[in-house]
């Protein structure tokens, strides 16, 4: 588990997770429908996070305490820009992400019309959705393969995968952290302890059947795991991916 004393903040989770080693594969990403393997060490997905803060800070000009729709599946690209908003201090609004309804600043998408945000990021296949959010800057993402942009960008939106590229690799998350981080954290480290997420673990996980980021991708950086993560999980190939990727903790 990561220490205490560094885990105030989303973004001091994820630079431990990093800092731990920057260059052993900290999230492992497979679609069995497309056939897509996307290798991501700690040190290229904090690049990622990175651009996707000065993104946000310097195209989008948010700062902390905004407000961030993410209308995204579990995927890498998804993981970089959750927590990329987190570390602008952002709070995170959408469908699979969600706190207890008692929490602090609740996460849960309201029944009601949600209310505006500042940048919205969506899946080119849920673009439905994103008309259920007034926001600012709008952003869609292809999550194909090999980072590939989109071949259309819909109107009023720009391609993530392109505008992201072209900013910063060095971004300094905000040093109090957003809205949301205690109560995330708090409920990371539960869910870590429930599922049995230790420090060092391969933990294999079904995108479809843990769609909340705080299962995904919070637990195990906070529990000092790495993650293989698989959309559209052809279960014939589980036991071979455990083998080959040398999974620990199989959550499928």
């Amino acid at each position: 588990m990561t220490d205490k004393t560094t885990a105030d903040t989303i973004a001091r989770v994820f630079a431990a997770a990093v800092a731990a080693d920057p260059t052993r594969p900290l999230l492992t990403w497979y679609d069995d429908a497309t056939g897509d393997r996307t290798e991501l060490s700690g040190a290229t997905l904090a690049n990622w996070v990175a651009k996707t803060g000065n993104l946000l800070v310097d195209s989008a000009g948010l700062a902390p305490g905004d407000r961030a729709a993410v209308l995204l599946p579990p995927h890498w690209q998804s993981a970089a820009v959750l927590l990329g908003c987190w570390s602008a201090g952002l709070a995170v609004h959408g469908s699979g992400v969600a706190l207890p309804a008692a929490g602090p600043g609740d996460l849960a998408e309201p029944a009601d019309p949600p209310r505006p945000v500042d940048v919205l990021f969506v899946a080119a296949g849920r673009l439905d959705a994103a008309s259920a959010w007034p926001s600012g800057d709008r952003y869609a993402l292809a999550l194909a393969p090999l980072a590939a942009p989109l071949r259309a960008v819909p109107p009023g939106f720009a391609d993530y995968v392109v505008e992201v590229r072209g900013h910063g690799d060095h971004y300094t998350p905000t040093p109090t952290g957003g809205p949301q981080d205690a109560g995330l954290i708090a409920l990371a480290a539960q869910r870590a302890s429930a599922l049995g997420i230790t420090p060092g673990a391969r933990v294999l996980i079904d995108a479809d059947g843990r769609p909340d980021p705080v299962e995904w991708l919070l637990a195990p950086l906070l529990a000092g795991a790495s993650v293989v993560l698989c959309g559209a999980l052809d279960r014939s190939r589980v036991a071979g991916r455990v083998a080959d990727e040398r999974v620990t903790l199989d959550l499928s």
